[in-house]
């Protein structure tokens, strides 16, 4: 098999691609009946995000599917999207676009290979198992050469793997890290346990937290499944409302987003939920993938201490630690995290700018950037909470 018996097409409807061939590139390993690795790249995920619109004419977010076909067998795809702006995306270039458009250029439109709206790390170039090598050479080809016969300024690659990242780089693309807090899974055998390996001062402050926040006047609950209603999506809307509007200016996803997830993905749904008086008042919005729990959003209609963290932080370290996950990812930025048993990790992304001479600076931009990133890991790292080995047990 050779690079030139794949054909490489571009499609503007996920629709237009039968769910099983592209799951059969993007979770593979569903073949056995377990969950995806990756819930954000799964066909129905995608599909939910366009056809709910929060995707689409009036987002911002053009899809353009990828796809590589081997004699007529589609052996690679890849999300893809034409933006005319940068939100959304959480890796950030709006220097880059006010630099690119001061020097008299167009910045967007650009494209984006990326899931909307989710910084988490996941494949990009989705190929089938022995396909790797192949399939991922021409989906990146593709995406460069439609961008050049568009006249588009750039290409970006967003929360790839470090494989990909490597591959890519290889293939001319630039490589750009950056960094997120992440909680792994030791072998606890619950919640206590996770403590006993922090720090006296950092275990001491977690459990207060914890009871802070479960005093609130109310309970707590995690829902899945069948055990989610329409009605907790209703007042779940009203959190990720307030939330979007103080953070984004208004919600990236829409209210249809979550009808859909609802009859598509709700077994992929961890929701929690903070009841007080009988009322939903705060939630915290989880993703379930085979290895990982992936936190994604947040919002409350009451502000009581520690809720947030409780919700967010702790209710899913609980989960992952009661389920045999290996890691839990509470999506991007934010030190704090750091306080609570999530520690640096880095992230990864690949760019590809047509201007020569912008490809130049931006280069040497990463490469000063890179450095600074590994060294605030490494001085996070050592500031992380976890006990020292020469500290005495409580």
């Amino acid at each position: 098999m050779t690079e030139t018996s794949i054909d490489v097409q571009l499609l503007p409807s996920i629709g237009a691609i039968p769910a099983a061939d592209w799951d059969s590139c993007a979770c593979p390993e569903t073949s056995d009946g377990f969950r995806p690795i990756d819930p954000f790249t799964t066909h129905r995920f995608l599909d939910a995000l366009e056809q709910s619109g929060s995707v689409g004419p009036g987002s911002g977010w053009q899809p353009s599917y990828l796809v590589a076909k081997l004699d007529g067998e589609l052996v690679g795809c890849a999300p893809l999207y034409a933006k005319s702006h940068s939100q959304g995306e959480y890796v950030f270039d709006h220097s880059w676009a006010h630099a690119y458009e001061n020097a008299g250029g167009d910045y967007y439109p650009k494209l984006q290979m990326a899931v909307p709206f989710t910084p988490v790390t996941g494949r990009r170039f989705l190929v089938k198992p022995d396909c790797e090598t192949v399939g991922l050479s021409a989906l990146v080809q593709g995406a460069v050469q439609l961008a050049t016969q568009n006249a588009l300024s750039s290409l970006h690659v967003t929360f790839c793997t470090e494989a990909e990242a490597e591959a890519g780089r290889q293939m001319g693309l630039m490589h750009r890290v950056h960094q997120q807090f992440h909680w792994e899974n030791a072998g606890y055998e619950n919640f206590d346990g996770f403590l006993a390996a922090l720090s006296s001062r950092k275990r001491k402050t977690i459990r207060k937290e914890r009871r802070v926040a479960q005093g609130f006047g109310g309970r707590i609950r995690t829902l899945t499944g069948d055990e989610i209603g329409p009605e907790h999506w209703d007042d779940f809307w009203r959190f990720y409302q307030d939330t979007g509007s103080r953070k984004w200016g208004s919600p990236y996803l829409t209210r249809a987003f979550f009808d859909i997830l609802h009859e598509t993905m709700r077994d992929d749904v961890l929701l929690v939920l903070a009841e007080r008086d009988g009322r939903n008042i705060a939630g915290a919005l989880n993703f379930i993938g085979r290895e990982t729990l992936y936190g994604r959003y947040w919002g409350a209609l009451e502000q009581h201490a520690c809720l947030h963290f409780e919700a967010c932080y702790y209710q899913a370290i609980d989960y992952a630690i009661a389920h045999g996950l290996k890691a839990v990812e509470a999506g991007a930025q934010g030190e704090h995290k750091l306080a609570r048993g999530y520690l640096p990790v880095t992230t990864h992304s690949l760019h590809w700018v047509a201007d020569r001479g912008f490809a130049r600076a931006i280069a040497e931009f990463l490469e000063a950037e890179a450095r600074a990133v590994d060294e605030e890991k490494e001085i996070l790292t050592s500031y992380g909470p976890f006990r020292r080995i020469e500290e005495e047990h409580d």
